[in-house]
């Protein structure tokens, strides 16, 4: 049994003043005997519009967010999982497909409304170049977009029009070791779900890249831990995929085989073990969180048999700015094996508008029980009937 941490920030669009929260809960929860610290989605910032958080993002190898937090991991031995914004070039979708995609990936993203654009590079220097030419052509021209200039120069050239690069964002999880090395890409994950909610103008996929895969369930000091984001909470095929027990191993080649080529038969790939923490690093809206914030958690960890952990954003964002209508709901809240809520932080007022007293920079700390764990998936298998419906 080990203690995990949980901490809520309220991020604004200040990375200096959200790494100094995010600091400071290294310190508390290390002082309280933690040995790892769940932080919330975007801790890095939460941007005015968005066009500034595509302008806050860096990479993650030069962001100070990042190093800043490597360092306070390093100086109290604590690891930590935390959500940053990460800039990546993309192309739209409808365009002609390059040499790193194919006519198969443009058919697949073209069928799902929020997969707009394919992910090219995040290579850091490709970004910053791409943002200096972008910046140099704005500001030589004030009647003219780099976008547009392109386009005059194809036509007047006389080739077919080629879609400008663009730049979007990954929403992602990493993982800080206590030694304050990052486990990448092993420990990072690019939030597969988009949150476009036209009720509360948001539209996620505007701005953000989908991530293309899982991660991996991956070993920390409090166990195995199965990396989501927030609106992935409603999608429990992501949850039942990351906390199923892996696939019984293939057969074994016959042994007449290795004495015929003179060599043994090389040994089967290790499966992925399971999630037993199941991870939802979140900023809720409000209406949403009060809908379905705990129902949704206490289903995952139920149909899963796994401890969930969601770390929340809590409070009004940049309050004073044109876009300080954004509240997010908070209530962090640990779940057991069994569904049965560990732990429960501060939310938001009753009116909605901001965050309670002592809700913003609150910490809890959880024992998390791996016997518990395996306890409840001894004495309540779920055998599912694979004969009947796909295995998922």
């Amino acid at each position: 049994m080990a203690k995990a941490a949980i901490g809520q920030i309220c991020s604004s669009n200040s990375m200096a003043h959200n790494l100094e929260q995010c600091v400071k809960l290294v310190g508390q929860a290390a002082a309280a005997g933690a040995k790892i610290l769940f932080l919330p989605e975007a801790s890095d910032y939460i941007g005015t519009s968005a066009a500034e958080s595509i302008a806050l993002a860096k990479p993650v190898a030069t962001s100070p967010f990042v190093a800043g937090l490597r360092s306070a991991a390093a100086q109290h031995k604590l690891a930590v999982h935390v959500g940053i914004h990460v800039p990546v070039l993309v192309k739209l979708a409808s365009s002609p497909p390059t040499p790193t995609t194919n006519a198969t990936t443009d058919a697949a993203v073209a069928s799902n409304p929020v997969l707009t654009s394919i992910p090219q590079t995040e290579d850091a220097a490709t970004i910053a170049s791409l943002s200096l030419t972008s910046s140099s052509s704005s500001s030589s021209s004030s009647t003219t977009s780099p976008v547009s200039a392109g386009k005059e120069a194809g036509k007047e050239a006389g080739k077919e029009e080629e879609p400008s690069p663009k730049i979007k964002l990954y929403n992602r999880t990493i993982y800080i070791r206590p030694d304050g090395t990052l486990l990448h890409p092993a420990g990072s994950y690019d939030k597969l779900h988009l949150f476009d909610y036209p009720d509360a103008r948001l539209r996620e996929s505007a701005t953000t890249q989908a991530g293309s895969s899982f991660t991996p369930p991956f070993d920390s000091p409090v166990g195995r831990l199965g990396s989501l984001i927030c609106f992935d909470l409603r999608f429990p095929e992501a949850a039942l995929h990351l906390a199923r027990p892996p696939p019984p191993p293939p057969p074994t080649p016959s042994s007449s085989v290795g004495t015929r080529t003179g060599a043994a038969p090389a040994p089967a790939a290790e499966a992925p073990k399971p999630a037993q923490i199941l991870l939802y690093p979140s900023a809720f809206t409000v209406p949403t969180g009060r809908a379905h914030w705990s129902a949704l958690l206490r289903a995952r960890a139920i149909e899963t048999q796994s401890w969930v952990v969601a770390a929340a954003q809590v409070g009004r964002h940049n309050p004073g700015s044109a876009a300080s209508a954004r509240v997010s709901y908070g209530r962090s809240l640990v779940v057991d094996p069994w569904g049965r809520v560990a732990l429960s932080l501060r939310g938001v007022t009753e009116d909605g508008g901001d965050a309670e007293d002592g809700a913003v920079g609150e910490l809890g700390v959880v024992d998390i029980d791996l016997d518990e764990w395996e306890r409840v998936r001894e004495q309540m298998p779920l055998v599912r009937r694979t004969d009947v419906y796909p295995e998922i």
